[in-house]
């Protein structure tokens, strides 16, 4: 890990590390991000916080971001030579769109945020590869401009020192791990989501069958609008967009379905809920998912680590895939005209582009053992969560406990 800049600086202290998160590490919080976030607080800006992790079960996704919540805070106290001083007031993904910016502005430039005393900024994805324009800048002091790459890290004082801005994106989604830290144990975040562990847990059973699936949130949390209100008339819900980016369609089941797709009146947070199937080109994976969290996990999660298969994978997986018949199609077009109802929008802000040669190379089978990879992945992490809980609510704080992953 490379280090530019020191906290000594008195007038504008900053600390530039490169190379700071591994590529694999970046690679899972942005899994994360594409699967879980909600529309953000800014327009064209895409959120995932760990406290909306916990009600939409999928708190196990929390234990990613532990050790790197832990070596920020570390490098950060010791750069600014605040050691033992700080809490992690807040911890998120945020993800920038086209036509997403923020002007200049301290982190604290607000009554309700002057308890943030210094931020870090992880990039988890790159400047020219990933998306263009979101440079950052300050306004004062050496160095002026950040160029994103992937793995490095910004950290630098919340207050009027460190005024900055970020330009505004052209092309692609711009990634970033954002956590902010202050001195006030008032507003430590691991108290707060430790209460909120603690009151899920007495709520749900994790030896239920399914406790592991997600389950989603309002469907209003997912609708981006071109006048960013949550309205359904226009724009496109950011779950099924993300996997229409992809190259991939939905399709439920006539015999599974409560509603009409035409039907006007439907809630969309009941039709979220629905159990769908995955299509692809002229192709149907006959293979149902519970509702649509569980179904763009898993196609996030097989973009993130897709492997070659054994040729016995490949005869299990050939009974899985069909052809779509013209009623599925015109099923498919029916959800489309619900969820995609601005598909234009929706490659505008997302990106049209994706990882090309996964497009060339998908395979169902490989899908298909994915499936069961994101289950054996999510199950260790509920378990290593179960297991972390007790000495989390007993010392109230978020923290990395040893955990024998082959023993339980």
């Amino acid at each position: 890990m490379e280090e530019n800049g020191t906290g000594g600086d008195c007038r504008h202290p900053r600390v530039i590390l490169k190379d700071f998160l591994s590529a694999e590490e970046c690679k899972e919080l942005e899994f994360i991000h594409k699967s879980c976030c909600t529309v953000g607080y800014r327009p064209n800006v895409f959120s995932t916080t760990l406290s909306h992790l916990i009600p939409t079960r999928s708190s196990h996704l929390i234990l990613p971001f532990v050790p790197i919540r832990e070596r920020l805070k570390e490098k950060l106290e010791e750069s600014f030579g605040c050691e033992y001083e700080l809490f992690v007031e807040f911890t998120g993904l945020i993800s920038w769109t086209k036509g997403a910016s923020i002007g200049w502005h301290s982190d604290d430039n607000r009554p309700y945020l002057k308890q943030r005393d210094f931020a870090a900024v992880c990039y988890l994805n790159s400047y020219g590869k990933d998306f263009k324009g979101g440079l950052f800048h300050f306004q004062d002091g050496d160095p002026t401009t950040i160029v994103p790459m992937a793995g490095d890290v910004v950290m630098y004082t919340a207050d009027y020192r460190n005024i900055h801005s970020v330009d505004e994106i052209t092309d692609g989604e711009r990634l970033t791990l954002t956590l902010w830290f202050s001195r006030d144990g008032s507003h430590d975040e691991d108290a707060k989501l430790v209460s909120f562990l603690s009151q899920s847990q007495l709520h749900s059973s994790n030896n239920e069958p399914d406790s592991y699936l997600p389950l989603p949130a309002s469907s209003s949390m997912y609708w981006f609008s071109p006048d960013h209100i949550s309205q359904p008339q226009s724009g496109f819900d950011i779950c099924w967009a993300r996997m229409h980016i992809l190259g991939y369609d939905l399709y439920c089941p006539l015999d599974k379905r409560c509603f009409s797709a035409l039907d006007s009146s439907c809630d969309f947070s009941e039709l979220l809920m629905e159990q769908l199937k995955l299509a692809r080109g002229d192709e149907l994976f006959d293979q149902e998912f519970v509702n649509i969290l569980h179904v763009l996990q898993v196609v996030q999660f097989y973009s993130w680590r897709a492997e070659p298969q054994t040729s016995k994978v490949e005869r299990e997986t050939e009974n899985l895939v069909v052809k779509l018949s013209e009623s599925q199609r015109e099923e498919i077009n029916s959800w489309r005209t619900i969820f995609l109802k601005d598909r234009q929008l929706a490659e505008t802000v997302l990106g049209k582009t994706c990882d090309e040669s996964r497009q060339h190379s998908f395979q169902w089978v490989s899908f298909s053992a994915a499936v069961g990879a994101w289950e054996d992945y999510t199950r260790e992490l509920v378990k290593e969560l179960v297991f972390s809980l007790p000495y989390w609510i007993t010392h109230q704080a978020i923290f990395s406990v040893p955990f024998d992953h082959d023993g339980l």
